[in-house]
């Protein structure tokens, strides 16, 4: 039997496919899935080996969740496996929106499914929280890394409370942390007992301003023209599928006129409202400007650079870890990318707890969901599935 049998890859599809099913809340919560499932339950990667690959994922374009999957088919399954986990990741996040996308087209409307999100947010933030704990336990129990550790990740967070981008708040504390990791001697090992988490570069700020109003004339591209556009945005794409919403606001509306105000508004809530990865918003776009031959092109263009990347990458990680300037910096740059990790749940609970007003019911739904995942491990996907049978249940009682 080969090193990566035809076994693995069936345990990949497997596995991506359901975790592409019931991937909502955004990149966060799809690489908790993710470190849950492989690290946790399976073992394919050790939980050094997944914190390595995280802080990598955040140093290259593209969206921060489909890259991790990516990263982990290639090591568990090789060249097929890097192809099969992304397929499968993405594959059930495209089949949705590109049927809604026929939906809107026919009927000039999206289905509503708030109540069932109302009921899956918490238990999103829940399971961030438990894949926050698990990873971090670890190193708090190495005394000497502590402080460092505080200090690289208080840095961040200062930087973006003071509105610095947030990849040049992962870059700065990477640089001056692996700085200090290596005047003080201590980033031994830091990378295997690093509590470095996994969004860096997510864009929690991206929000749709109102831009000047652009021609009423919608222009339609061609197929080449869509196809190269979306393949430059996942060349030059870093952080998260959020970030994707200022390419889109200022080029297909204000510069091209291929989309109106309405249909990017339209396209981002179909991003938002269906699991897997945020850039599927490229098949709806594709699929209105184009049909089936645009929602093809637009994302194969914005999804393949991510398999190029980290075909590239991926092998120069454990040489990185060689090289004693490269690994410190790979371990700041993990540290960094937690407080990147905080900074976004607490936005994340922000919005979903408080935002408009205090929702007592969210957080009961929040911390049983926790208490769940943390004391009795329960799979997160049942928590996704409960919470949104309980967000159904109770829009029909209230």
């Amino acid at each position: 039997m080969s090193k990566f049998s035809n076994e693995r890859l069936i345990e990949i599809a497997k596995l991506f496919l359901r975790l592409g099913i019931i991937g909502f809340g955004g990149p966060a919560a799809h690489i908790a899935l993710m470190e849950d499932e492989v690290v946790n339950r399976r073992g394919w990667l050790e939980r050094g080996q997944f914190l390595d690959l995280i802080g990598a994922t955040n140093l290259i374009p593209g969206p921060n969740s489909t890259e991790m999957a990516i990263h982990v088919g290639y090591l568990y399954g090789g060249l097929p496996g890097l192809f099969l986990a992304g397929f499968c990741f993405i594959l059930p996040a495209v089949s949705i929106t590109a049927i809604l996308a026929r939906i809107y087209t026919q009927y000039g409307s999206l289905p509503e499914i708030a109540p069932i999100l109302a009921g899956i947010k918490p238990v999103v933030i829940a399971i961030i929280i438990g894949a926050l704990y698990r990873l971090g336990k670890k190193a708090i129990y190495k005394q000497e890394q502590t402080q460092i550790f505080l200090a690289i990740a208080t840095g961040v967070i200062i930087l973006l409370f003071l509105g610095i981008n947030q990849v040049i708040a992962l870059l700065a504390g990477g640089l001056l942390g692996a700085t200090l990791l290596l005047i003080t001697g201590k980033n031994r090992d830091l990378g295997n007992g690093s509590i470095g988490m996994f969004i860096g570069g997510l864009s929690i700020s991206s929000t749709i301003k109102t831009a000047s109003v652009a021609s009423s004339t919608i222009l339609t591209p061609s197929l080449w023209e869509l196809g190269l556009f979306f393949l430059k945005v996942g060349s030059i794409l870093f952080g998260s599928g959020y970030v994707l919403v200022a390419f889109l606001q200022g080029e297909l509306v204000d510069k091209y006129n291929w989309l109106t105000q309405q249909q990017l508004l339209d396209a981002i809530a179909i991003g938002q409202f269906t699991p897997g990865p945020v850039l599927s918003t490229s098949t709806f776009i594709g699929y209105i400007i184009l049909g089936i031959p645009g929602a093809i092109v637009a994302t194969i263009g914005i999804f393949l650079p991510s398999f190029c990347f980290v075909f590239a990458f991926n092998p120069l990680i454990p040489k990185m870890r060689q090289s004693k300037y490269a690994s410190a910096f790979l371990d700041a740059v993990n540290a960094s990318a937690l407080a990147l990790m905080v900074f976004v749940t607490l936005r994340l609970a922000q919005s979903t707890f408080i935002e408009p007003s205090f929702q007592i019911i969210d957080v009961a739904i929040a911390v049983v969901a926790a208490v769940l995942v943390i004391r009795f491990k329960v799979n997160p996907a049942w928590l996704v599935l409960g919470g949104a049978m309980v967000g159904w249940i109770l829009s029909s009682l209230l």
